[in-house]
């Protein structure tokens, strides 16, 4: 995610300069023509005028209800997964047998992997170059594989086999931990179907062309009396709807490294710290400050 502060007014303003700017012009234009012009002796019955912009409304209703949606089950994926992750390795510190000489080095392994899998998922997801850690990991357990972290939960599978040959665990155990990896796994599909599948283009170029339609025809159904009300009505209705369309465009792919993003690293921060301090390390980086990516 980027993030440095909350998304303010401004940047929003800035994602809707253009729409904001051609209908200005427009209202500004039309509305003097209106008043002292040629274009006095047309109007627009304000009942058609009213149907457009119920259109509009039930249109923008049902792709902010939609976006919000794939908001949500976004962040509740998430949330799924910061509970599996310290439910794996409370399982492994708590099933592996302490005794075993490779209890410490096997649970150190299974809690870094962890880590790494969730900020590799995360980069992954944006489709961002993996950060330095993730490619250390990677270098130094020549993890190669088009899906890190797919690969990441197999190794996860093979520690485990190694535990089981060990004798570390027995089969309820393995069968309990492989089951919180295949949570996991199953998380993980399920933010590659959100990242994957692209919402209709054609709905949003729909809402787009009738707003602008209202737009148009909205100077003429208006009282031509007073000219400021009759420019600010065409330039604040029309607004209203586009920065309605643009929250919802923002908020359908919650992983595209927008302001409404969900945070993954944040969470993946969060994971890191709790998973460290369950496997005994002392040394526990204390949470960062949201300085360097967008907190919802």
């Amino acid at each position: 995610m980027l993030l440095n502060k909350r998304i303010s007014i401004l940047d929003f303003i800035k994602t809707i300069k253009v729409d904001i700017v051609l209908i200005s012009s427009y209202a500004v234009v039309v509305g003097i023509f209106d008043q002292y012009g040629f274009l006095d002796k047309i109007s627009v019955p304000i009942g058609v005028t009213a149907v457009f912009g119920t259109a509009v409304a039930l249109l923008l209703g049902f792709r902010t209800n939609q976006a919000y949606e794939r908001w949500w089950e976004a962040r509740i994926i998430w949330g799924a997964i910061v509970n599996d992750s310290r439910t794996l390795v409370r399982q492994c510190v708590s099933f592996f047998e302490r005794s075993n000489e490779s209890y410490e080095a096997l649970v150190g392994e299974m809690a870094n992997r962890q880590i790494i899998w969730c900020y590799a998922l995360g980069e992954s997801l944006r489709k961002l170059p993996f950060s330095h850690r993730v490619i250390k990991y990677k270098e130094s357990n020549k993890t190669e594989a088009f899906n890190i972290p797919n690969a990441l939960l197999s190794e996860h599978s093979e520690t485990l086999l190694k535990a089981k040959e060990k004798g570390m665990v027995n089969d309820f155990q393995q069968v309990q931990i492989d089951s919180t990896i295949a949570r996991l796994c199953d998380s993980m599909g399920k933010c590659e179907r959100i990242k994957n599948t692209v919402f209709p283009k054609a709905h949003s170029l729909l809402i787009h062309l009738i707003i602008y339609v209202f737009a148009t025809m909205l100077p003429f159904g208006l009282s031509d009396e007073y000219l400021a009300v009759e420019i600010g009505l065409t330039i604040g209705i029309p607004i209203i709807f586009i920065a309605i369309e643009k929250t919802s465009i923002l908020m359908q792919d919650p992983f595209e490294n927008q302001p409404l993003d969900t945070p993954m690293t944040d969470l993946a921060e969060t994971i890191e710290i709790n998973i460290r301090q369950m496997i005994g390390e002392t040394d526990v980086p204390e949470k960062k400050k949201p300085t360097d990516y967008y907190v919802l």
